[in-house]
């Protein structure tokens, strides 16, 4: 039976938090024009530098990853600009979507298939014929378990004088994102991924380049720039939403204390492990192994094998929750998200637990095969 309290949580996100954060927002209320909540906003400020692994100006957005894109985009171009973003599943159509509202002459979709990651020669030539104010990318397409080209295409941006705009909602902070190294004008992500925070919040790092060519009449709650100030100051523009910045400086907190580095690690491991065990039970991979995420894996259902009836007697009889696909593409494969603090002491019994499920539905494998491959990446 499901127990809502005392489960393994396995999705894309949101994902499970440490007890730490949750004690965090059980915290009386506090003031946020306080030197208690300067205190909070300050540590924040700094974390999210560390994260971002950036030395420019950050933000925190009392609003999910959406809020993000839209700010991102609202801020960058509106009518008479011309913009071009990747779609290469449903997260990263929404960066076109929201360039339709504010420069609808102007947004251009570059739409690469489900499961791939783009050409950057192909992608090039588009950005040169179009010459765009900014080039918008999801680094980590949750969707499909894609992670795409991001370096590389920020130097394509950066070479045809465009602004580099990097959805990283899924990426930063359990993948290798260094956001000044890579040239991202503009990267940001949501607090209930991969630093493991509450929902609702979405952090921004803005880089000294793109700043004078911010719009300040295009948004008027999600001005970049009135957050990024206010945020310098250690305060926030608007009321925040106070309870979620308590844990998502916990969040923060613990993800320094692990460490960027040994965080990349563990999760590169638990993911190669997955990888290989289901190499090992014959199931195949949605995404292009070649641009395969680290933080999320998508996995064709094989045969004869319903989405449905796998994923409930997951959570019915072994009290694991893993996410389907999404539409147009429901029912082909499912995903199991491996970002945050995800650790072995949770993956190998979702293993265990696919075995026993694929076994019951009639996939033909030897049972315990994929436990077996996967602990070799302990």
């Amino acid at each position: 039976m499901f127990d809502l309290q005392s489960n393994t949580f396995m999705l894309a996100g949101p994902v499970k938090m440490h007890p730490r954060v949750l004690n965090a927002m059980a915290s009386p209320a506090i003031n946020h024009r306080s030197p208690d909540f300067e205190k909070v906003v300050g540590d924040i400020r700094g974390l999210l530098q560390y994260v971002f692994q950036t030395k420019n100006d950050t933000c925190l957005f009392s609003g999910s990853g959406t809020a993000a894109i839209e700010a991102a985009v609202s801020n960058t171009v509106k009518r008479g600009d011309k913009f071009i973003s990747i779609s290469n599943g449903k997260f990263s159509e929404r960066l076109y979507e929201v360039a339709k509202i504010f420069c609808p002459d102007g947004a251009n979709e570059f739409k690469v298939e489900w499961g791939k990651a783009p050409d950057l020669g192909l992608f090039e030539d588009a950005v040169r014929k179009l010459k765009p104010k900014a080039v918008a990318v999801c680094h980590n397409e949750t969707s499909t378990a894609v992670t795409v080209q991001a370096k590389e295409l920020s130097k394509i941006a950066h070479d045809h004088d465009a602004f580099f705009i990097m959805d990283g909602v899924t990426s930063i902070g359990s993948i290798n994102v260094p956001v000044d190294e890579w040239g991202c004008d503009i990267a940001f992500f949501g607090s209930q991924k991969c630093c493991a925070g509450p929902a609702g919040l979405s952090a921004m790092a803005v880089s000294d380049r793109i700043k004078p060519a911010l719009y300040k009449d295009t948004s008027y709650y999600l001005n970049v720039l009135k957050h990024t100030e206010k945020m310098k100051k250690n305060d926030t523009p608007y009321t925040p939403a106070i309870p979620l910045f308590l844990g998502m400086r916990e969040a923060l907190l613990i993800t320094k204390e692990e460490g960027l580095e040994a965080r990349f690690k563990r999760i590169e491991a638990i993911a190669n492990g997955l990888r290989a065990a289901c190499d090992a039970m014959g199931l195949q991979l949605f995404a292009d192994r070649k641009y395969a995420s680290n933080t999320v894996t998508a996995i064709n259902l094989p045969a004869g094998v319903d989405d449905d009836k796998f994923r409930k007697m997951m959570k019915n009889e072994h009290n694991i929750m893993v996410a389907s696909a999404q539409e147009p593409l429901k029912g082909k494969f499912f995903r199991i998200g491996h970002m945050g603090n995800v650790l072995w002491n949770e993956m190998i019994p979702t293993i265990a637990a696919m075995e026993v499920c694929m076994k019951k539905l009639g996939h033909k494998f030897e049972l315990g095969a994929g436990v077996s491959a996967a602990m070799k990446f302990m």
